[in-house]
């Protein structure tokens, strides 16, 4: 009986031991994975490096806009109509291997508060960079999807 107290007691301490190495706000870290992991496949591949409509259409939210500003004003570009010209740039022989279409990323930073997440996103095309975006998300039953967009072009 007392060596069955023992090995509990050192199976327990292994246990705490191990559940120490797990990082704290690990939730955190995988709403941030799932977060990247939308903007690689709609946005970095979807509309730019694999021109990927459906990929856009899954990721996006159907009311999602590019917002830049045109003089004192707000422009805004919708997601339809940005989806409509992927789908007319790929039919007119788009070949993704093509140097001036690889886009390279790079995640400056990954924010997720809750059901809230921004994203700020770095893009370098044949070696320069070219726009730093900041993408906004939110989580709904579906899961996580962009809803706007704003951006300085370099």
């Amino acid at each position: 009986m007392k060596n069955s107290i023992k090995l509990l007691a050192i199976f327990g301490l292994i246990a705490v031991s191990l559940f120490s190495f797990i990082p704290k706000g690990s939730d955190t870290t995988l709403e941030e994975e799932a977060v990247k992991m939308v903007v690689l496949e709609s946005y970095i591949n979807g509309a730019f490096n694999e021109l990927d409509a459906e990929a856009m259409e899954n990721g996006f939210h159907k009311d999602f806009a590019i917002y830049s500003a045109k003089g004192e004003e707000i422009s805004k570009y919708p997601i339809a109509d940005w989806v409509a010209g992927v789908k007319k740039r790929k039919a007119n022989g788009y070949d993704p291997a093509d140097e001036k279409n690889i886009w390279k990323h790079n995640f400056a930073s990954v924010d997720v508060t809750g059901g809230a997440a921004q994203v700020k996103v770095e893009l370098t095309n044949q070696g320069k960079h070219v726009f730093t975006d900041y993408l906004s998300l939110l989580k709904f039953e579906s899961g996580w999807k962009i809803v706007a967009k704003v951006y300085h072009r370099h």
